[in-house]
C-alpha cells in the first residue's frame, strides 16, 4: 500500500522564492511518500493591480490542466477557486469545486487519503477533515496579519482547524502559545535550511554571479520577499545613506504578498541594488559574494510570529548575520547580531565586517543541526499511528 500525503499549500510550487511548503514536499517525497501538492487557493483579497490580475488569469489557465509530476513521488496541481469569497454562497461553491476536483484527481492517480498536511488556516472552508485518515496543520506564519487578509474569518477558521487536527506544528514561540492553548498536541519546530544547497556558497567551484562581480565591496545582502509589511525600508535607506561605500543588494520579488509595496525610497540611492527574484538554484552563487547577510524586519503583528527562513540559509552559506531583534530568533542570539534599533543594526553590520561575533565553525555547526531531513523525521514521529519507512 502506498504511503500518500496531500499537501494543501499557501505557496505556488513554481514561486522562485521557495518556502517551507516546497521543501517539506521534496523531503517527504524523498522518503518514499507519494505527495500531491496543491498550489495556493488564494486567501488574500485580490486588488486591481496588474500583478493580481495577471495572477488570477494565470490561475484560471492552470486550473484546467491535469496534475503534473515534477519529481519522483511528487505531483503538483492548481485548483480552480473563486478569489472573491465574501459571501457564504461563494464559499460553498468553492468548497464544492475544490473538494470534488481534488478527490477526482486523487482517484485518477490512485492516491489514498491517508494524511492531509495543510498550511492553509481556512482548510475546513474547502475540505472535510474526516475525508482523511490524519490531519497535520503546519502553521508557519500568522497569515491573518498579512495585508488585505479577511482577518476575522481566518482567525475563526484557524481556531476550528487547530482544535480539529490530529497534530499541529508551528515555527515560532508566539505561534506555539497561540495554538497550544487550543490543541495541546502542538509542537515547536523553527524553520530550517537545505544545508547541502546553501553551503555551496563556501565552495571554490561555485562561481560568483556576473551581476555582482563589478559592484564595490563590502557587499551587504538580503534575500527574501521585498514587501512593506516584512522589510524595514527606512532601515535599508538609512544604511545606504550612512554608508555610501557599501553595496546593499536585495534579491527577491518586490511586493510579494503586498501589491501596495512602494520601494521608491530605495531606488533613488545608487548603492542600493534591487535585483528582483533569482532562481533558487542560483542563490548560493549570490550569497557567496555577500560579506554580511541581513534580516531587516519590521516589528509588527506579522513578524512577531515569524521565524525568517533565511536565518539558517545564511548561516549554512557561512555568512555572518545581522537581524532585527525578532522574538523568534532569541534562542539563537549567540550565533547572530540581533539589533534593537536602526543605529544598533548599523553597528552590528560594522562589527561583522570587522570579523567580530561568532566564528564560522560555530555558525556552520548550528546550521548543520537545522535541516529538513532531521526536522521532518521528528515531525513524522509525532503523527499518531504513522510508521516511518
Amino acid at each position: 500500500m502506498h504511503r500518500d500525503i496531500v499537501i494543501l499549500s499557501t505557496a505556488d510550487w513554481d514561486n522562485p522564492t521557495w518556502t517551507n511548503k516546497q521543501h517539506v514536499a521534496v523531503e517527504l517525497a524523498r522518503r518514499g511518500y507519494r505527495v500531491f501538492y496543491v498550489n495556493s487557493l488564494g486567501l488574500r483579497r485580490p486588488s486591481a493591480s496588474g500583478r493580481d490580475l495577471q495572477r488570477i488569469f494565470r490561475r484560471l489557465r492552470m486550473a484546467f490542466r491535469k496534475p503534473r509530476q515534477v519529481r519522483p513521488n511528487l505531483w503538483v496541481w492548481s485548483p480552480l477557486a473563486i478569489p472573491l469569497q465574501g459571501s457564504r454562497f461563494l464559499r460553498r461553491v468553492n468548497r464544492l469545486i475544490v473538494s470534488q476536483s481534488l478527490y477526482f484527481w486523487l482517484r485518477v492517480l490512485k492516491f489514498n487519503r491517508q494524511i492531509l498536511w495543510t498550511y492553509n488556516p481556512m482548510t475546513m472552508e474547502f475540505l472535510r477533515l474526516t475525508d482523511f485518515g490524519k490531519t497535520v496543520y503546519h502553521c508557519v506564519d500568522d497569515i491573518k496579519a498579512q495585508p488585505d487578509m479577511p482577518a476575522k474569518d481566518i482567525q475563526a477558521a484557524e481556531e476550528q482547524l487547530v482544535a480539529s487536527c490530529n497534530v499541529c506544528f508551528v515555527t515560532s514561540l508566539q505561534l506555539l502559545e497561540n495554538c497550544r492553548r487550543i490543541n495541546p498536541d502542538t509542537h515547536y519546530f523553527p524553520n530550517v535550511a537545505d544545508y547541502r544547497h546553501f553551503s555551496k556558497a563556501l565552495s571554490d567551484e561555485t562561481p560568483l554571479q556576473a551581476a555582482l562581480e563589478q559592484m564595490p565591496k563590502p557587499m551587504i545582502g538580503f534575500i527574501g520577499a521585498i514587501s512593506s509589511y516584512k522589510v524595514d525600508f527606512e532601515l535599508i535607506r538609512s544604511l545606504g545613506l550612512a554608508h555610501p561605500d557599501w553595496s546593499i543588494v536585495m534579491i527577491g520579488q518586490v511586493g510579494e504578498g503586498d501589491p501596495h509595496t512602494d520601494v521608491s525610497t530605495l531606488t533613488g540611492l545608487p548603492n542600493i541594488h534591487l535585483l528582483g527574484p533569482r532562481p533558487y538554484a542560483d542563490l548560493p552563487s549570490y550569497l557567496k559574494a555577500f560579506d554580511v547577510a541581513i534580516l531587516p524586519s519590521n516589528l509588527n503583528d506579522y513578524t512577531r510570529s515569524m521565524f525568517p527562513m533565511k536565518f539558517f540559509e545564511y548561516l549554512a552559506a557561512g555568512k555572518p548575520v545581522v537581524a532585527t531583534d525578532l522574538h523568534a530568533l532569541h534562542p539563537f542570539r549567540d550565533f547572530a547580531y540581533l539589533a534593537s534599533d536602526h543605529g544598533d543594526f548599523a553597528r552590528g553590520v560594522e562589527a561583522a565586517l570587522r570579523g567580530e561575533g561568532p566564528d564560522l565553525e560555530r555558525r556552520l555547526e548550528l546550521a548543520q543541526q537545522q535541516t529538513y531531513e532531521q526536522r521532518t523525521e521528528r515531525m513524522l514521529q509525532l503523527i499518531p499511528g504513522e510508521l516511518l519507512g
